[in-house]
């Protein structure tokens, strides 16, 4: 989906300008090429040297630039790309991007351009929160521009609050969400005709009327699989557990809380081709729920017997009649990752496990990215680091693959 893709970066200026380096190797390791204008400001930041030498291509910053304009003009610049992501995104250059401003190569080249523009906010948080940029960022929303952060947190100016430039990891999600939807809407349909079931996000199984057992899932892998799916042509119904993740365009969610709700929610979806079990289902629930709130007695605490929950992966692998062709599962481990995930596959008897590490110092749960070994009968394919993103897409091309042309 991002091989051979074409970004021009704006490197606006503002200290979050070093994490443009980042995002250009990034964007490079998953095979885009780069092209980079660079504010005068910016170079205050960071070099066009060193812009140069990691986007492999060169840095254009003039726009009297009499060689420049006649070997890349700005309307050169502003059509060859595939998407345009300004990051830093400055408030000054947002608000010469919502006046229509073009007086100097950056805001020229947005001002002629009739690609799809992201943008990466970046400021100080009064900054970000004055009725001016508030007013400016509305008018860039309502002409289509697409956004991703600014997050909250210390900022470089000594203040806290909104309006540290996303990390690149976060902006390369929001490329991959552009591209993903494109897909959506371009040609690429191998699994039309085919419906697929995901499940994605934990489980909570209640204790009382305040507290269940959950665990830390996001759900960002299995609705990223999801939308890779519907992406791709198939009827995909997602059966997710509590998650904060936007429901995939194309995708009819159904909601659950408890992984029995998530069992029966599954069967009621069969018949389907495709099966991925993504969701990380909680092992146990308690016997009974409390009716109401357990307190303190001075007794100690309450005594919790738990029941095992049913077996999903298992369940749907075990059909007979109304088992779907292909049938993938997910080991979340903390050790012995391959082998665990190997006996977990015979076990259940799923085609398919894709084996991850989820311990607390790989951030796999709420992260955004995953290390992934595709484990099937005939052996293990280990990935390697990707965005969860990247998964997905990996995941559906090779079920695509598998399962052949549209059904």
């Amino acid at each position: 989906m991002l091989q051979g893709r074409r970004i021009l970066l704006i490197i606006a200026g503002g200290i979050a300008a070093y994490k443009s380096l980042e995002l250009i190797r990034r964007l490079r390791d998953r095979g885009m090429s780069v092209r980079c204008v660079m504010t005068k400001a910016a170079h205050q930041f960071v070099t066009p040297l060193a812009v140069a030498s990691l986007s492999e291509d060169k840095v254009y910053s003039e726009l009297w630039s009499l060689t420049d304009e006649s070997e890349m003009g700005h309307i050169r610049l502003s059509r060859e790309a595939d998407l345009i992501v300004v990051a830093p995104a400055t408030a000054d250059l947002m608000a010469r991007m919502a006046a229509g401003i073009a007086d100097d190569l950056a805001a020229t080249t947005l001002l002629a351009s009739d690609k799809p523009v992201l943008i990466a906010p970046s400021m100080n948080t009064m900054m970000w929160a004055h009725p001016a940029t508030q007013a400016n960022l509305a008018i860039l929303t309502s002409r289509g521009v697409n956004r991703v952060g600014p997050g909250a947190g210390d900022l470089a100016c000594g203040e806290v609050g909104s309006g540290r430039m996303s990390e690149p990891a976060e902006i390369i999600a929001a490329i991959e969400g552009h591209f993903a939807e494109v897909a959506l809407a371009g040609s690429d349909k191998r699994l039309a005709g085919r419906r697929a079931l995901v499940t994605s996000g934990p489980t909570r199984e209640p204790i009382d009327p305040v507290r269940y057992l959950s665990n830390h899932s996001s759900g960002k892998q299995g609705h990223a699989i999801a939308a890779a799916l519907a992406a791709l042509g198939a009827e995909t119904v997602l059966v997710s557990g509590p998650t904060q993740e936007p429901t995939p365009t194309g995708v009819t969610l159904v909601p659950v809380e408890t992984a029995q709700q998530m069992l029966a929610a599954s069967e009621a979806a069969l018949p389907v081709d495709i099966a991925v079990m993504a969701a990380a289902v909680a092992d146990w629930r308690v016997d009974r729920e409390a009716n109401q709130k357990l307190k303190k007695d001075g007794k100690g605490p309450p005594m919790l017997h738990l029941v095992e929950n049913p077996d999903i992966l298992a369940t749907l692998s075990r059909r007979r009649n109304d088992r779907p062709s292909l049938v993938v599962g997910f080991a979340a481990e903390t050790e012995n990752v391959v082998g665990n995930a190997v006996a977990k596959r015979q076990r259940k008897g799923c085609d398919w496990i894709l084996a991850n590490d989820v311990s607390p110092s790989t951030g796999t749960f709420g992260g955004d990215s995953n290390t992934i070994h595709l484990v099937e009968a005939e052996g293990v394919e280990s990935w390697p680091a990707m965005t969860k993103r990247e998964v997905a897409t990996r995941l559906a091309d090779r079920i695509a693959a598998t399962l052949g042309g549209p059904h």
